[in-house]
Parts: structure tokens; C-alpha cells; sequence
């Protein structure tokens, strides 16, 4: 047993100071380490080289401002964790290490009717099929992160009403999938962990306050503050989509009218266009389209892209990020829906904060959600076994 306030004790504390620095980051070079854990450099070389004996951690030499380093890395078979992200029509899968590396990912056509328990059956056997493809022991599974579209209560774990999978709403999908795979289960709603997944892998690198806002069938924002994500205390942080641009516009799904979802969802947008387009055009359809020159479809992008720059302009005021990522098939339109999102910023944001943002396309596409709910696993997961295995293999060495 450790005593509080023993050598034993702060090495330990400081063992987890590292191993949790390097297994959010993915990668760190021993300086990285030592700035983001405060811990002396010789410290920081005295744990590194403990870990490495004990195969926690893999040292592998790399470059940093033209200079030899060390880059630092969980080992590779160190363990694993699951993504699972279900949207309005897809079902998405992926497998991932603890050195941030996707061991594999596939993706499936979601019926939107399907009801929950269908929907976590299949995702149990896509799990399934995945580990196995991997060859990796299933009892390597660290933790699940799981993605739905729509708020999850923070304290009760459940799905609140959602129009984008019927059927859902009261759910607890942590604790229903958990029951299935028999592993921790982390949830959270798709804008969160797009956010995530774009400040881990993506176009939100290097920033600390950032807003990701995914307009598909709904409008969402996954709001970063000082690097974490910003939920509140009833978990429906960022719902954008909820913003009244105009009291007399269409009755939204929530109940009120001229909700900024009202003028920029897909539900939305899509009749403007399909008496000339036919039935079946989809919003990827639209861009492409829009790409292509087609007058109306451009014209519907840019007057989304001038309604999203209204929601973006009070969360500038609000919350000042440096950073606004924009998620979905919307994205693929570049400047001709960025370029309007500016341009409504410029005009409603205050002064200064409209100068310090930048207003990027997300650079994961359809992945940022699947790798966003690895990130959730690997944040939530702890780091008592993977220290365990390296205190038995190593003799502590006092810091």
C-alpha cells in the first residue's frame, strides 16, 4: 500500500502525469512531456525510460525545431479502444491503438427506422468482425466511445427526443451497449465528437477554443473551451441549430419558430430544390452540384452559408473562440459556403473577435465523429492497468 505524500506515491502520480500527457496526445516529444506535466526534463527522461523497460511506452527518434528528439508513444499493443458513431442513415465503426493509430474502420447503411436494439445489434457485430479483422485478444478493449445524434443527459445517461432517429429518444445507449460488449462504454452527442475528433486529428490541431458545427439532418456544435469540451450541466451545450433568426419563420422540430435549423438543415433546404432536381437529391447531391456551377444549388449554399454565419457570429460574441470548424456534407462546398459564413461573421460578430477567428472545412469528412469517439475512449479511459504492468516489470526509480 502507498502512503499519501510517500516517494512511492509521487512516483506513481507522476508515472500518470506522463502516461496520461502522452496517451491524449497521441504522440509527445520528452520536452512536450515535460511542458504539459510541469515535471523537471530529467524526471520526464527518468519515467520515460521506466515506462519504455516495462513496454508501456515506444521511443522512437524524430525532429523538433530542426533539432534530434525522442518522440514518446503508448505501445502499440498496449491496448485498444472502439469507436461507434450512428447517424441518420449510417452506422460507423472504427478500432484504434493507444498510440492514436486506426487499426480499421468500416462504415454501413443505417435504416432510419431501424429501432435501437436493432441498431446495437449491428453495431455489436460490426464490432465483432472488426476486432477479429484486426487479430487483436478482445481483452485488450480499453473502452468504448459512442456517438448519437442528439442530447444525452448528463446525469442519467439518455437520449434525449431526437427527429433524427425515431424511435430512440429515452434510451440509454452507453448502458445498452455496454451490455452487449461488456466493456466501459462513453457517450456523448455526434457534435461534441466531431469536435474532438477535428481538435485531435483534424483541421482543430494547435487550438484551445474552437466551435465544430455539423449541419446534416439537424444543426449541432461541439464547443471546445481551454482544449475541453464544453457540454453543460444538462449536456445540451451547442445546440446551435436552436437559435431563433426569425420569430415568424417556420415551425422548427423543437417547437419554435425560424430556428437557424429551419433555414440551413437538410429537411429544410432540400424542397427548395427538388422540383427541379427530382426526389431524390441529397445534400451531397446539392454540392456537387453547386461545384459544378448549378445557379440554384450554389445560391441555396450561399444563403445557408450566410445563416450559419449568424449562429457563428453570436458564438464569436459570446464565447470568442479562436476557431470555427464546419462539419458535414456542407463542408465540401468550400469557399461557396465559407466564404458567405465570413462574410455574416464580418457583419454581426464584434470587431475584434471576428478578426481572431478563422473559419475552416473540417478536414475528417464523414470520419470525424468515428474518430472523435476514439478520442472520448481514450480520454475517459484510466491508466491504473497500463501502470500496473509497467510497476511489475520495472523497479521504481524515485522522482
Amino acid at each position: 500500500m502507498e502512503t499519501p505524500g510517500s516517494q512511492s506515491s509521487l512516483h506513481r502520480a507522476n508515472l500518470e502525469r506522463v502516461v496520461r500527457a502522452v496517451r491524449l496526445a497521441g504522440s509527445l516529444t520528452q520536452a512536450e512531456i515535460a511542458r504539459t506535466t510541469g515535471l523537471s526534463a530529467a524526471t520526464v527522461s527518468n519515467i520515460v525510460r521506466e515506462l519504455k523497460d516495462g513496454g508501456t511506452v515506444e521511443v522512437t527518434p524524430t525532429s523538433a525545431g530542426g533539432r534530434r528528439a525522442r518522440s514518446v508513444s503508448l505501445s502499440g499493443d498496449a491496448g485498444i479502444v472502439i469507436g461507434v458513431d450512428f447517424g441518420h442513415t449510417h452506422l460507423r465503426v472504427a478500432i484504434g491503438n493507444l498510440a492514436h493509430q486506426v487499426l480499421a474502420e468500416e462504415s454501413e447503411p443505417l435504416d432510419v427506422d431501424a429501432s435501437s436494439a436493432q441498431g446495437f445489434d449491428r453495431a455489436e457485430g460490426l464490432v465483432s468482425r472488426l476486432i477479429a479483422a484486426t487479430g487483436v485478444d478482445r481483452s485488450k478493449v480499453a473502452g468504448v466511445g459512442l456517438g448519437v445524434p442528439g442530447p444525452i443527459d448528463v446525469e442519467s445517461g439518455t437520449l434525449g427526443s431526437t427527429a433524427i432517429l425515431p424511435g430512440w429518444g429515452g434510451t440509454k445507449p452507453a448502458e445498452e451497449l455496454r451490455d452487449r460488449l461488456g466493456v466501459p462504454v462513453h457517450v456523448d452527442n455526434d457534435a461534441n465528437l466531431g469536435a474532438l475528433g477535428e481538435l485531435v486529428w483534424g483541421s482543430g490541431k494547435g487550438v484551445r477554443d474552437l466551435a465544430y458545427i455539423k449541419v446534416a439532418s439537424g444543426v449541432g456544435a461541439g464547443l471546445v473551451i481551454d482544449g475541453k469540451i464544453y457540454r453543460g450541466p444538462g449536456g445540451t451545450a451547442g445546440e446551435i441549430g436552436h437559435i431563433t433568426l426569425d420569430e415568424s419563420g417556420p415551425v422548427c422540430r423543437c417547437g419554435n419558430r425560424g430556428c437557424l435549423e429551419t433555414f440551413t438543415a437538410a429537411r429544410y433546404v432540400l424542397p427548395l430544390l427538388q422540383p427541379g432536381h427530382g426526389p431524390d437529391l441529397t445534400m451531397e447531391g446539392v454540392v456537387r452540384l453547386a461545384r459544378d456551377g448549378d445557379p440554384g444549388c450554389r445560391r441555396v449554399i450561399a444563403d445557408v452559408g450566410r445563416h450559419i454565419g449568424s449562429g457563428v457570429a453570436n458564438l464569436c460574441n459570446l464565447l470568442n473562440p479562436s476557431r470555427v470548424v464546419l462539419g458535414g456534407d456542407l463542408a465540401e462546398a468550400g469557399e461557396l459556403v465559407l466564404g458567405p459564413i465570413r462574410e455574416s461573421v464580418g457583419r454581426y460578430a464584434i470587431p475584434s473577435a471576428a478578426r481572431q477567428l478563422s473559419v475552416l472545412p473540417g478536414a475528417l469528412g464523414g470520419r470525424a465523429e468515428v474518430l472523435g469517439a476514439l478520442a472520448l475512449a481514450l480520454s475517459e479511459m484510466g491508466d491504473s492497468t497500463l501502470l500496473d504492468g509497467t510497476l511489475s516489470a520495472a523497479a521504481p526509480a524515485f522522482t
